[in-house]
């Protein structure tokens, strides 16, 4: 009896404190999944709504067959979906977005007082409803939004619609909207290390040069200790969805990624299927891009790949067996990566402060001056047109 009931009571524990077994403390219901539900009953112009998961380019014509009145009315009606929709005008996203995170502050701060939760569980609807309030001050774009388990949130900085080069920082592991930003680290958060890349960008071409940057946290990326971190199974999924959104981009601008940690295997992942808008992937403290060499990664943009000093990421083994692990390390020459320097950064989550090597090296590849990128130290030449060669420290 003690060895049936003894497990079972470390299985209650366990869901107790995960939160399983603690009534209001429970996640809320999916809203987004009862918007979906919503939208495929309801209907604009007298006919059916079309099927939200279809590609951008219907999308934008099935907007584009809208009045403003009509678009604005699905906005305020179903602002998850639209707010979500690939290929939906830039400004109307942005719209719905910011109803539907007033509508989620409003739900969190009334769970901040419920007396059917626990003291942990108002805990954390004070610091959800804490980021939404910040996620809706003046000025802010943001392209997507979902509050569903840990969250997926895109922020734009710049104007994209009239950009000619695009950006999109794409982050690694313990993303989701709580770590979206952050006030004490600011520039190893999503929109911290866009809003750098940002300004950095304008340094580089001083009259703005038509420049935007995306923080793009719009996957379900892997916490730092568990499994999925050593595997691509995320990357998979946050790799189908980076296609779609870069897919969706508004006009013809030239698009770049920057991808941080795991964010870079998700980037990997998706290379073979990016659009050939994409003329730039650039890793930085990479584990690997589930490829041995730059040519299995089936794409025509440039490659580049940069590794602080004393970056941890360093020691993990650059293997692939099976689902577990990532390749070769897309600093190893082998790789075939153009090598850039970090100068002075030190650690796993240096790159995108601002006035650091790193982060110079970056904003010069987004804003389409790769001329001015500096090689890592013992690499005879990263310039658009020189292969890489060997290399010494980075």
């Amino acid at each position: 009896m003690r060895r049936v009931l003894l497990p079972l009571a470390v299985v209650f524990a366990v869901l107790a404190t995960a939160g399983w077994i603690a009534g209001a403390d429970e996640p809320l219901p999916d809203a987004y999944e009862a918007e979906l539900a919503a939208w495929a009953r309801g209907t604009a112009a007298g006919e059916p709504l079309p099927d939200p998961s279809m590609a951008p380019e219907s999308t934008a014509r099935f907007f584009e067959g809208l009045s403003p009145g009509q678009r604005r009315r699905l906005a305020e009606r179903y602002p998850l979906v639209v707010g979500n929709m690939a290929g939906a005008p830039v400004r109307l996203r942005y719209r719905a977005n910011r109803r539907a995170l007033v509508t989620a502050r409003d739900v969190e701060r009334a769970r901040m007082r419920d007396p059917r939760l626990s003291a942990a569980g108002q805990h954390e609807a004070g610091r959800r409803m804490h980021r939404f309030e910040s996620l809706l001050r003046p000025g802010r774009q943001i392209l997507s939004f979902d509050p569903t388990g840990q969250g997926r949130v895109a922020e734009v900085f710049g104007d994209l619609e009239t950009a000619g080069r695009v950006s999109v920082v794409v982050p690694g592991v313990d993303t989701g909207l709580l770590t979206f930003e952050r006030t004490v680290g600011r520039y190893t958060a999503p929109a911290g290390m866009a809003a750098a890349l940002y300004a950095a960008q304008r340094d580089v071409l001083p009259s703005g040069g038509g420049t935007a940057v995306i923080a793009w946290a719009d996957y379900d990326a892997p916490a730092g200790m568990a499994m999925s971190a050593a595997t691509a199974g995320r990357a998979e999924a946050g790799a189908a969805r980076l296609t779609t959104a870069v897919s969706a981009l508004p006009g013809d601008a030239r698009v770049a990624l920057f991808c941080h940690s795991y964010g870079s295997v998700v980037c990997g992942v998706a290379a073979a299927g990016l659009p050939s808008r994409v003329t730039d992937i650039t890793v930085a403290g990479s584990p690997g891009m589930r490829a041995s060499h730059v040519s299995e990664l089936g794409t025509d943009a440039r490659v580049w790949a940069m590794r602080a000093r004393g970056d941890w990421i360093e020691d993990v083994p650059h293997m692939e067996l099976g689902p577990l692990g990532f390749g070769t390390d897309p600093v190893e020459p082998s790789f075939g990566a153009r090598l850039l320097t970090a100068g002075a950064a030190r650690g796993h989550s240096a790159y995108f402060e601002p006035g650091g090597a790193g982060l110079v090296q970056m904003a010069a590849i987004g804003a389409g001056r790769a001329d001015r990128v500096t090689c890592a130290p013992g690499v005879r030449g990263c310039a658009p047109s020189a292969p890489c060669s060997a290399i010494g420290g980075l």
